[in-house]
């Protein structure tokens, strides 16, 4: 019952910011949408602590206002409204899977969204590449999630190199982020498990290494500690 009634909670609260997103989407600037997409995720952590009974736990800081790329761990639909309402304005690489939301097209892309396909390669071709160029004048952080989609718990999927371009083109550390959301939200399913949640930031990654030796140093960081956080919320 309680998993029935979070969910109505969250996608009444979604579809109704979904809305308001694609008003201010309309607006003159960036600003009164980005409040308004932080809003959100400061009232989805809210929704899910106070209905869903899944406290969110941060550990390290969240770089807010600092030009890294932020690599994450992704479980949940929560984690991208989590990591807005913990690092603010900030700029995210989105698979086009997005696009399946109502109005939520429009609002990504007037937030300054790359998108990206489901393989993770660019819609067009070279759009990474053009993105890049635009980024690097953006001091705020960019969120990317290196296996280009959730990953149930316990599952390493195959980290894509579009982090270690943006990591090599732009010069910038990569903060990694590790999580256990997904024991209290698994993937896509309908079932809740109330419970804390952790989401950590890990220690940054300095610009400079070799591709493989930084493909290889960021995921072991983040699936280590992520495989560490899951075994402390199943104890």
């Amino acid at each position: 019952m309680r998993s029935l009634i979070f969910n109505i909670a969250f996608w009444t609260l979604s579809a109704v910011f979904a809305i308001i997103c694609y008003i201010a989407a309309w607006l003159p600037g960036r600003r009164p949408l980005m409040t308004m997409i932080i809003a959100y995720g400061k009232a989805t952590r809210l929704c899910m602590h106070w209905i869903g009974g899944i406290p969110v736990e941060v550990r390290g800081q969240p770089p807010v206002g600092e030009p890294v790329i932020i690599a994450a761990k992704h479980q949940a639909y929560a984690d991208g409204p989590l990591m807005v309402a913990l690092a603010g304005d900030l700029n995210f690489v989105i698979g086009n899977g997005i696009e399946k939301f109502p109005l939520v097209d429009r609002i990504v892309k007037c937030a300054g969204a790359t998108m990206v396909d489901a393989q993770g390669h660019t819609r067009a071709q070279g759009a990474l590449q053009q993105a890049v160029k635009q980024i690097a004048d953006d001091h705020r952080p960019l969120l990317i999630y290196p296996e280009g989609g959730m990953a149930a718990v316990g599952v390493t999927r195959r980290y894509r190199k579009g982090v270690y371009l943006l990591y090599a083109e732009l010069e910038r550390s990569v903060v990694p982020v590790a999580t256990n959301l997904g024991l209290r939200w698994p993937e896509e399913e309908w079932e809740k498990h109330p419970g804390p949640a952790v989401i950590e930031f890990l220690d940054p990654i300095p610009p400079g290494l070799p591709r493989e030796i930084f493909m290889q140093r960021l995921q072991n960081v983040v699936e280590t500690r992520t495989r560490e956080l899951e075994e402390e919320g199943q104890s």
